[in-house]
């Protein structure tokens, strides 16, 4: 069974939603998402590819997968392909799990800043 959309209708919504995180679970991918979720409209792949500095045919496969899970949409434009986020709850999507990320990192910085208060440790010989 193929592990792209549409989904089945028979296919419980959890396999579904693991479907969708699979397709972010790289952070090429993630740092695409980013870019277009910045831009104003439809963006380039030239523009995608200046600000990733990731080679054309690995961004072309990420790009794909992100595609076929249709978390981002396509549109030749000339001889130029354009990208923009497939729904605008991805944006929201990306900045929850910046914030939850956010917070985390935090917590463990408050857990780091906690052992200052211990008391000192002293190498027995």
């Amino acid at each position: 069974m193929p592990d792209h959309f549409p989904p089945d209708p028979q296919r419980p919504l959890y396999e579904i939603k693991a479907n969708l995180f699979k397709a972010l679970a790289h952070p090429a991918r993630i740092r695409v998402l980013e870019i277009l979720s910045a831009a104003e409209g439809p963006t380039p792949v030239s523009e995608i590819l200046a600000e990733t500095g990731i080679e054309a045919t690995l961004l072309s496969q990420h790009l794909a997968v992100l595609k076929r899970h249709r978390v981002v949409t396509a549109r030749r434009v000339g001889n130029a392909v354009h990208y923009e986020l497939a729904h605008p709850m991805i944006s929201e999507l990306l900045v929850i799990a910046r914030t939850f990320l956010a917070d985390a990192l935090a917590e463990q910085r408050d857990q780091l800043d906690s052992l200052d208060d211990l008391p000192p440790l002293r190498r027995r010989r």
